[in-house]
């Protein structure tokens, strides 16, 4: 099975956009792709971001 990168973009409570790749099949489920991103910004210095899967941006990049 091929990988893609995709771009996820959490909205933080800074009011800020932060954007992750996220590296995963092509058919990977959406809300694989976020909780992926979410933990991944968790684990990080940043602002708590929104655990809201709809407040998310899931593109896949080219």
């Amino acid at each position: 099975m091929e990988s893609r990168c995709w771009l996820v973009a959490l909205p933080a409570t800074d009011g800020r956009l932060y954007v992750y790749r996220v590296y995963a099949p092509d058919d990977a489920l959406p809300g694989d792709l976020f909780w992926e991103a979410w933990h991944c910004h968790d684990e990080g210095p940043h602002p708590r971001a929104s655990d809201l899967f709809d407040a998310a941006e899931i593109q896949p990049l080219f």
